[in-house]
């Protein structure tokens, strides 16, 4: 296994999630009170199209 690519997509995955509260330090709070109102299915729906845009985007980046 490849440790260090490993490392490296942990590394971008901690930046992305990060951006948001670093660019958009005001809004956050709201977004996540909004976030937190909606109903469990509407948030699985939003966490299986990121991971299927996520996987898409592995696939494509390997096939490079």
């Amino acid at each position: 296994m490849d440790f260090s690519l490993l490392f490296c997509v942990l590394g971008l995955a901690f930046i992305l999630e990060g951006l948001p509260y670093f660019l958009f330090a005001e809004k956050m709070p709201s977004v996540l009170k909004m976030l937190m109102e909606q109903p469990p299915s509407s948030l699985r729906k939003i966490g299986v199209g990121a991971i299927l845009i996520g996987l898409l985007l592995v696939y494509f980046g390997r096939s490079i």
